[in-house]
């Protein structure tokens, strides 16, 4: 993996860094490496999702899907971490990205749909909560149950069961002596991609897991105390450095179809880590070349409070455009479509600090399993050392937390602080006519 920050210091762009505040940055680096290397020597609650590569045993998962390994298809029914990570190695990965249907929202036509357009004797079921409580995710699972029994099929020979210790979700297992993994200890579900928690999906699906775990496990060979030598720690500070310069909001644009839902899984990571305090990047989700056409004016032309994250894999397949037959067309002759989405991509990446705007690149080899392990563990390494040189709590969710809360009181008919809050909240409603 390669990270270019030349376009985003301050002899480039505005807002940017001096390469001077970089050395002097270089220095907090390497005391905030120290800080890392002895969480993860510790296993630390947070920092002992740095050992995921070499801690997840990729055989016990193939032994927990080996039952339903004959899916066509897998449903996860899980929120946030418990859903990102897998769906970001399907879709970047997978033979067929539509084999994997994820059920993390409990919004009830969506959730319906999905369960009615899926062939149930021919699907796994991936369930994944870590206290066996999360709301939304038992909400689903048990409509998931339901429809299973409806059609007569056996969902208990259909599912892997990843959790914790104990819990509904535990007990259930163990009721129907179900494949269960456990979802690691000290690592938040957002850091938990290279674990049973990211992977059963993919392993069910016939991805390369061992491959992923290699990626992470050579990013995390790669870190080193200086920003010079380390692409995570290089793209964290860069980060860090500019959101101190006032880019609040970092824009992350892939320019891989496959990579869309790694942009969803960066902006959990991003925002649950680092909205702290006070402070923290806004993450924005794009797609090259797609938003070239729709938020690029803004990235070049709006309030300068945002940075660019380019991501792209170097090496792609080919699909040769035909000759157009028109002189207005020419150009594209004898070209295909990979070397235009490169062309897109260089000129969009140019066209920031030509507007002086500051662009971020990461560049990976190709979209394989060790290449997008690389990048997993890259950006979950990145967060911490930026947490770190931010000086946050970047583990923690307290402010999640109040929600979930408020809504167990709610479904509950429970009076609470946080239900309180919800009664006297100050509306101003337009467009409502009260009956009289």
């Amino acid at each position: 993996m390669h990270v270019d920050i030349g376009a985003a210091l301050a002899s480039a762009a505005d807002p940017g860094v001096e390469r001077a505040t970089l050395d002097d940055l270089d220095e907090r680096v390497a005391a905030a490496h120290d800080r890392i290397e002895q969480g993860r020597d510790g296993g630390e609650f947070g920092y002992a999702s740095l050992n995921l590569p070499e801690a997840t045993d990729a055989e016990a998962i193939r032994d927990a899907v080996a039952p339903v390994a004959d899916a066509e298809s897998v449903i996860t029914v899980g929120i946030g971490g418990s859903a990102l990570g897998a769906k970001t190695i399907t879709e970047a990965l997978a033979d067929d990205p539509g084999g994997h249907v994820v059920l993390d929202n409990v919004d009830p036509e969506h959730v319906r749909r999905t369960v009615d357009g899926l062939s149930l004797a021919d699907t796994a079921i991936n369930v994944v909560s870590r206290s066996g409580t999360t709301a939304e995710t038992l909400a689903n699972f048990l409509v998931v149950r339901e429809a299973y029994e409806d059609r007569g099929v056996d969902w208990t020979e259909r599912i892997v069961v990843t959790t914790g210790e104990s819990g509904p979700l535990r007990a259930l297992a163990d009721q129907h002596d179900l494949p269960t993994l456990p979802v690691p200890g000290g690592v938040p579900g957002r850091f938990s991609a290279l674990s049973a928690v990211g992977l059963v999906p993919p392993a069910i699906l016939g991805i390369d897991i061992e491959g992923l775990l290699a990626g992470g496990q050579k990013a995390a060979d790669d870190l080193a105390p200086s920003l010079y030598d380390s692409p995570a720690y290089a793209y964290g500070a860069m980060a860090y450095a500019l959101e101190e310069e006032g880019a609040k909001v970092n824009a992350f644009m892939p320019y891989a179809e496959r990579l869309e839902s790694f942009g969803e899984w960066f902006a959990q990571l991003w925002a649950e880590s680092l909205g702290k305090d006070g402070r923290g990047q806004t993450p924005a989700r794009a797609l090259g070349a797609t938003d070239q056409h729709s938020q690029l004016q803004l990235y070049r032309a709006g309030h300068r409070d945002k940075v660019v994250t380019f991501v792209r894999p170097r090496e792609r397949a080919n699909v040769a455009i035909p000759d157009p037959d028109h002189e207005d067309l020419a150009y594209l002759s004898g070209t295909d479509l990979g070397d235009l989405i490169d062309a897109e991509y260089e000129a969009t990446v140019a066209s920031l600090p030509a507007a002086d705007r500051p662009a971020l690149e990461v560049e990976i080899d190709r979209l394989d399993a060790e290449s997008i392990g690389e990048l997993l563990y890259a950006m979950e390494a990145a967060c911490v050392l930026a947490g770190e040189l931010a000086d946050v709590e970047t583990f923690t969710q307290p402010a999640v937390e109040w929600g979930k809360n408020a809504t167990r009181a709610l479904i509950r008919g429970e009076a609470t602080d946080e239900t309180a809050v919800i009664d006297e909240r100050e509306r101003l409603r337009i467009g409502e006519t009260e009956s009289l």
